[in-house]
C-alpha cells in the first residue's frame, strides 16, 4: 500500500465483479478509497482505515490499527442480524442504513458478494433492481 486509504489489490479483485456486475454500477476514486456507485448513489465504499486520517471510520471500526473496511447499505430490518453475526461487522454513525464490514484473511467472500447486491438494490431504481438476480 502507498497511502491512507489505499486498498489491497486481492480485495479489490473480490469486489470489482460483483459491483461492477450490476446494472449501470460504475467504479470511481472516493476521496479516499474507492466507491462503486448506482444513478450518483454510492452503494458500497473500500478504503484501508489509519486511524490518523479516517478518525471517524476507525471509531466505528473500533480499532486503532491501519484495516481494510468496506461499508455498504443494508435494509433497515437486517442490520441488527448483520451486527450480531460478530465483530467484523460495526455501525458508523453517518447513516441510518450504513454497515461497516472488516475485511482480512477470513473474510467470507460468497457473504461479502450478497451484501453488496442487497446494497445496491437498497439506492438503485426499481428498474434496475427488477434486472438484478438477487442471491438466496
Amino acid at each position: 500500500m502507498t497511502g491512507p486509504g489505499d486498498v489491497p489489490p486481492e480485495h479489490l479483485d473480490h469486489l470489482r465483479p460483483v459491483c461492477l456486475g450490476l446494472p449501470d454500477a460504475y467504479e470511481e476514486p472516493a476521496w479516499v478509497g474507492v466507491r462503486w456507485r448506482v444513478r450518483g448513489r454510492t452503494f458500497a465504499h473500500v478504503l484501508t482505515v489509519d486511524p490518523g486520517h479516517q478518525a471517524a471510520y476507525a471509531r466505528a471500526a473500533a480499532t486503532d490499527e491501519p484495516v481494510c473496511v468496506m461499508t455498504f447499505r443494508s435494509p433497515g430490518d437486517e442490520i441488527a442480524g448483520l451486527l450480531a453475526a460478530g465483530p467484523h461487522f460495526f455501525k458508523p454513525d453517518w447513516a441510518a442504513d450504513v454497515v461497516g464490514l472488516r475485511l482480512d484473511a477470513d473474510t467470507d467472500w460468497t457473504e461479502v458478494a450478497e451484501l453488496l447486491t442487497e446494497s445496491y438494490c437498497v439506492l438503485a431504481p426499481k428498474k434496475l433492481v427488477a434486472l438484478v438476480d438477487r442471491p438466496g
